[in-house]
């Protein structure tokens, strides 16, 4: 198995951590990234240092806040430093809300834009120019089944964020690919063990349209999304599913990994929404004569 040295994002808990724990179990050399190490991640960071030394695996932790290009950059230049390259990046940091698309203020809005799209720019920025001189890389996109597939309301604001990451990532394949560079896309699902967005979601500043809501005709009706949303989610369904799909995508040959990997146990319909999206996007790639983009190819 080829080791490979790989920076996840947003590694404190969720997706981002067992993702972290899984590479490291398989063998590879993991730069587990998260904010405020010494403040409120000091604890997530001492139970990631046993876990390397309990399970005798390479997992390691460093301090990136991705909404701090400064912070970005320290944190790149530390693994380079320390490993002498990054052959992955995982793009998993991002953050929920919920509640009426109207009780959140435009700041608020942009701060979860910033949180979910403008920091894989910032990583990007950091670690693509030490990809492009490797003169190869993979880049692994935790994105959502919202982008494609059926969406309940109260989650505006996240859906929003998580498409425009889905189409930043699409565009970047296209441009790295020429480059050595590969692009796998992870599209989780819904799920309720390993992780649960609800549980850490935030809630719109504004009070006074939240209570117009909660006292209108849409009473009660933020519970009800929460409960049906939860409802469809097989009980076996766990967040572990999705580690092992990164897993997988990162320890198969170059050239052979899929561009596009579903784990949705709630089954909205996000395949088929997908599917018929990157089938139109590469008949124009063909159409235009640049169908070569659609593949990595090694770089010379």
């Amino acid at each position: 198995m080829d080791r490979k040295i790989i920076l996840v994002t947003g590694a404190s808990s969720g997706f981002g951590r067992l993702s972290a724990e899984a590479l490291a179990r398989a063998g590879h050399t993991v730069y587990a990234s998260m904010r405020d190490t010494s403040g409120r991640n000091a604890q997530q960071m001492a139970a990631m240092a046993k876990y390397s030394r309990d399970h005798e695996v390479d997992l390691r932790t460093v301090e990136l806040d991705v909404q701090s290009q400064d912070s970005v950059d320290q944190a790149v230049a530390q693994v380079i430093r320390d490993a002498g390259r990054i052959d992955v990046l995982i793009h998993n940091a991002g953050h929920m809300v919920f509640g009426p698309a109207e009780a959140f203020t435009p700041e608020q809005y942009a701060e979860l834009y910033d949180i979910n799209v403008l920091s894989t720019q910032r990583v990007n920025r950091a670690v693509l120019p030490h990809m492009r001189r490797q003169k190869q890389g993979l880049l692994v996109w935790v994105s959502s089944s919202s982008s494609a597939g059926g969406t309940p309301p109260y989650l505006a604001p996240y859906f929003a964020a998580k498409a425009a990451m889905d189409a930043i990532a699409v565009q970047y394949a296209r441009e790295l690919s020429r480059w050595g560079i590969e692009t796998s896309i992870i599209v989780p699902g819904a799920f309720t063990s390993g992780t649960n967005h609800f549980a850490h979601a935030g809630t719109p500043a504004d009070t006074t349209r939240l209570a117009e809501y909660e006292t209108g005709p849409y009473a009660g009706f933020g519970e009800q999304v929460q409960e049906a949303f939860s409802a469809i989610v097989p009980p076996d369904a766990d967040a572990s599913a999705v580690a092992d799909a990164i897993v997988k995508a990162v320890d198969m040959p170059f050239g052979t990994r899929p561009f596009r990997v579903h784990i949705d146990p709630t089954g909205d319909g996000a395949d088929v929404g997908f599917a018929v999206l990157d089938r139109i996007r590469a008949e124009m790639l063909h159409r235009v004569g640049l169908s070569d983009l659609l593949k990595p190819r090694v770089s010379l």
